[in-house]
């Protein structure tokens, strides 16, 4: 199974993701979405691919998120792509959908 994940090495929850895809056999990319900033477009795909909601997927404790308090979903996603720490991390998608690694063992959800 392919399976992509948007990555924070530095992040235990991000880790423990990975390690749930690689002990299923999963074929991952990793995508250190901190080096490698997903686009806005690619950001609404996941998250509707999903269920979710940009907001869903904003990492609400970082200072930069209140901010987006009132923001529609364009520019919820604007500010992802233009500074990624806003991003909820870990994001996983597989062909059988895509899940916020939080708790990581959502992950087994999708795979």
């Amino acid at each position: 199974m392919k399976a992509m994940i948007l990555h924070n090495p530095r992040c235990s929850k991000s880790r423990e993701a990975l390690a749930l895809l690689n002990e299923a056999g999963a074929d991952v990319t990793v995508i250190e979405y901190l080096k490698t900033p997903p686009t806005a477009e690619e950001l609404a795909r996941l998250y509707a691919k999903g269920g979710l909601s940009p907001r869903d997927g904003l990492r609400k404790a970082e200072a930069a998120a209140k901010t987006l308090a009132t923001a529609d979903d364009a520019m919820v996603l604007a500010a992802m792509a233009a500074d990624p720490i806003l991003i909820e991390r870990p994001l996983v998608e597989t062909p059988k959908g895509v899940v916020i690694g939080r708790p990581p063992e959502a992950v087994r959800s999708i795979l």
